[in-house]
């Protein structure tokens, strides 16, 4: 479905974006993965990728809490592929505190990374969009885009800018041949999250278990999502199908929403 175009995933080095790249590289597109992590696991994943898929993987460990090394990045897939033909905006970061006690440090660092990459990112690649006539811009919000939690008021500020930001994105291109959609996981067993239901059974006094029980009481079919069915979400999102459908936050959630 995907041949012959080129995605870049931030955060794509684990998790839900990583089960973005692998299935937007199965379904034929070049891919560009960008993330933290160890060096040599990164390289195992990308040229893991490219083998599995047969298609052209490479790998920018540009920070993106840094604009200048991401629209460096932009330019050097730019220079590589020819266009940013998806774009997929998912790099983020958690921290849990009340107001008062949030550190001023790491509210800065969440609306960095989990809000403003996004807008650098894609502010650098609608240029050769346009120039295409085509584009797929999609942005890993949440559940929390949409509603709030206590002692998350960053990551909650954070995701519903992004709501709001593929809102006016797809606003501007429509019509261009250019879709913004907003994919609204529940949760889903990241590494990000284990290291919250780690915290939550500390800070209860339970095992794991528990803790995991108690965080899925807010998914009502108390199952995780799994990054390889927002991957699936995501690919629908790059289709033709899908052509129409622009400036949507969509749930996957377990019936989140719902409610």
């Amino acid at each position: 479905m995907l041949k012959g175009k080129t995605a870049l995933v931030t955060g794509s080095t684990s998790g839900i974006g990583l089960g973005m790249a692998k299935a937007m590289a199965g379904e034929g597109a070049n891919l560009v993965l960008n993330g933290f992590g160890d060096a040599g696991e990164i390289e195992a994943t990308r040229a893991g990728i490219a083998k599995d898929s047969g298609v052209e993987v490479v790998y920018s460990g540009a920070d993106m809490s840094k604009p200048a090394q991401i629209a460096a990045m932009i330019e050097e897939a730019e220079a590589r592929f020819g266009a940013i033909d998806i774009l997929v905006n998912n790099a983020g970061i958690q921290y849990t505190a009340t107001l008062e006690d949030f550190p001023a440090e790491k509210w800065d660092a969440i609306i960095a990374i989990n809000l403003s990459s996004a807008f650098h990112a894609t502010r650098a690649a609608l240029p050769k969009m346009r120039g295409r006539g085509w584009g797929r811009i999609i942005n890993t919000a949440s559940v929390h885009g949409l509603v709030a939690s206590v002692e998350k008021s960053a990551y909650v500020a954070a995701k519903h800018g992004i709501v709001g930001l593929t809102k006016v994105t797809a606003l501007e291109t429509a019509g261009s041949g250019i879709t913004c959609n907003a994919i609204c996981p529940g949760w889903v067993h990241t590494p990000l999250v284990q290291k919250q239901i780690e915290a939550r059974a500390a800070r209860d006094g339970c095992d794991e278990a528990a803790a995991t029980a108690a965080m899925l009481e807010r998914q009502p079919t108390k199952q995780f999502v799994t990054a390889q069915q927002i991957a699936g979400l995501a690919c629908f999102l790059c289709s033709d199908a899908a052509a129409q459908m622009t400036g949507v936050p969509i749930p996957i959630d377990g019936g989140w929403m719902a409610q």
